[in-house]
This record gives C-alpha cells, structure tokens and sequence, in this order.
C-alpha cells in the first residue's frame, strides 16, 4: 500500500486529543476504521504521524499531523446511520430549558420525569435526541456520560468535548463523583442511616428489564442512605448515595430493606404507592452532583424537586432545609481505582519480600 500521493488524508490533532492513544483517536473520530485495518495500515507504513511510521499504540500530541490511506481504502461499514430529524423551535426552547450550567467543557441539565435519556423501542423524545439543541455555537454536539432512568429526575451531566467526555466517564467509573438522591419511600428505613450492601443480578425471566438480590452470582452494590425527614412510620424521605452504579441499584436496595420508593410499582409492587393525594409518580429524584473538573476544581450541582415531589413533601410537612446537609466524603481507597491499587501495591510488597527470603536460603547461615 502506498504511504503518499495526493489521496491521502491528513488529520491534525486538536486540544481535546493530546496524550491520547493512536487507536482511540481513530475510535473517536473515524470509527468505521477497523482496529484491525488500523494495525494492517501499520505494519505496512501506510499510517504515519508527522511522516514517521506509527503504530496503534503511539501516544499523540496536539498539533501533530495523522496521515491514512483514501476512504475508499477503507472496508464499507455497515448500514448508514439515519440523519438525525432536524429539531423544531418549541423542541430547542424546551431542550435550553432544562439547563442550569453551562461552562466550556459541561452543561448540566435538570431532566425531568418521563424524558428517558436515550432512544428504544417506542420511544421517539429523548435527551439523545435533543442534544443538537445544546450546541451553544460548538461545532459538534455534548456526549452524554452517564444516565438517569426515564421516571428519575434531576442532575444529569454532558460532555462538550472528547476530552472532557474521557475525563467525566473516568470519574464515573472510578466512583470518585459524589452523586446524592432524594426519594419518598413508603415506611421509614430503620436505622436512620446505614449502609445496603446487597449484590444485584439481572432477574431471570425478566428479558434483561428488572433487577434482583442474589448474593450467589450477583455483582457488588452498595448504598449509603439517611432518613432527612418522616411522617411517623407512614413515609420518608431518604437521601441516598450509591456507591456503586448497577442499574436501578437503588430502588432495588430500598425495596431489598421494606421501604420501596413512592411510584415504584416494578420493585414494590401495590405496597410503592400512599394514600392521601400522594402522587403514583416515582418520587427519585438526582439531587447532586459533586465531581471533579477538567479544568481544575469542582462541579457541584443540585438541581430542583419536579413538581409532583415538590407537591408531596408538602403534603407531608417535610421540611426542605434538611436537606442541605454536606455529601458523604467518598476515600479514594474506597472506589475501585484505590482498591485495585492498593491490591497491586500488596502483591508487589509480597513477591519483594519472597525475593528477599530466597536470596537469604541461598546465602545460608553462615
């Protein structure tokens, strides 16, 4: 294959790219590029950065030159993605409306009730699909980096770069971003504050759509909870903060301990709804958001009750200042990140000191 002509693409490397690998640049930016071609492109010297053979695994820096074969070198990807609807007025004024911050690299959103955070079978209107609506003069869209459930309120936080994108899911993923939730539960979670830590699984039978407790074969969840306010043993209003993502981890967990959320009826069944002109709505909602920024310092949203839960909690006479207490502090050797290191630290301190004992037997004692 040849490396030069006139065919050839050339790519320079942006801000949002440096120090990034080679291959997921092309992950990035032309995702229909195969690994595998991308590997063929290298041993051939097809792929270049700044004219020098490159290989997949090369770091990048800002301002350098990708150079790769024509496009019709390229194998035909696979069916073409439709073009995306073009959005009405009144689908951008509503999108703009739930914004409550907006900085170079994050907008953040207060997601109502109802609006599912991306697209399925059925469903047409989604944030995914209202993101085109959120450009604010950038080139390209915001990414979404985590999800909220359709019937769960509050914080949800985008993207606006690549760079800010890896740095959020990172935070994500590592579980240092602190998120708190409120909720209405149906009886009060005895103690008042704890810890749920109950391992979930997909529940057999249920295509995938429902969660369950199962120590056997479950993966690990855990969630922290405090009872802010109650209304005798009849209902409370918890915040939790999940210390772990398994998918609805906390409604499960609040079912898992006798107090199902308001509104829940698929883990609490009859029991998940009060009496009284209490909404059926589910009564979650993404309180906070703390984590860290890519430009330096800390994000830290709260974003407002809807108005169904607004309207229960006055109902029940809670008093909304007791809420505004300080987030749990989440110990970096607490997330999964800080656990795996200090099991790396652990087996190279026990082969060091195997090492040690080895070279001892073969000096003797004398």
């Amino acid at each position: 294959m040849s490396t030069a002509g006139p065919d050839m693409r050339r790519f320079v490397v942006g801000d949002d790219d440096a120090d990034i690998r080679l291959d997921r640049w092309f992950r990035r930016h032309l995702p229909e590029v195969s690994f595998n071609l991308v590997s063929r492109w290298a041993r051939t010297g097809a792929l270049r950065l700044d004219g020098a053979k490159a290989d997949p695994g090369d770091r990048i820096v800002a301002g350098q030159t990708i150079t790769v074969p024509p496009a019709e070198a390229t194998p035909p990807a696979g069916p073409a993605e439709a073009p995306r609807r073009p959005l009405s007025a009144a689908e951008i004024e509503y999108a703009q409306s739930l914004v409550i911050h907006r900085d170079k690299s994050a907008i953040v959103l207060n997601k109502p009730p109802g609006l599912a955070t991306q697209g399925g079978t059925g469903t047409t209107t989604h944030v995914d699909g209202l993101l085109d609506a959120l450009c604010f003069g950038f080139p390209q869209r915001p990414k979404l980096v985590h999800r909220l459930d359709k019937d769960t309120s509050g914080v949800l936080l985008l993207a606006r770069t690549a760079r800010a994108a890896a740095f959020f899911s990172k935070a994500f993923a590592g579980r240092t971003a602190r998120k708190a939730y409120w909720a209405l539960t149906v009886g009060r979670p005895e103690p008042n504050a704890g810890e749920i830590d109950a391992a979930l699984a997909k529940q057999p039978g249920s295509g995938g759509e429902k969660m369950h407790v199962d120590p056997a074969t479950g993966a690990k969840a855990t969630t922290r909870y405090r009872v802010l306010d109650h209304a005798a043993d009849r209902a409370a209003w918890v915040e939790f903060q999940p210390l772990t993502g398994r998918t609805h981890q906390i409604r499960v967990h609040a079912a898992a301990i006798g107090t199902p959320i308001v509104g829940d009826a698929k883990y609490g069944g009859r029991d998940a709804f009060l009496t009284g002109g209490i909404s059926r709505k589910m009564h979650l909602h993404a309180r906070r958001l703390v984590i860290d920024h890519p430009d330096g310092g800390v994000l830290d949203l709260a974003a407002d009750l809807p108005p169904h839960i607004a309207d229960s909690f006055a109902m029940l006479g809670f008093d909304r200042v007791r809420g505004d207490v300080p987030l749990d502090e989440v110990r970096f050797r607490d997330t999964p990140e800080g656990q795996a290191r200090a099991e790396a630290a652990a087996a190279k301190s026990r082969r060091k000191a195997h090492r040690g004992e080895r070279r001892s037997r073969g000096r003797g004692d004398g």
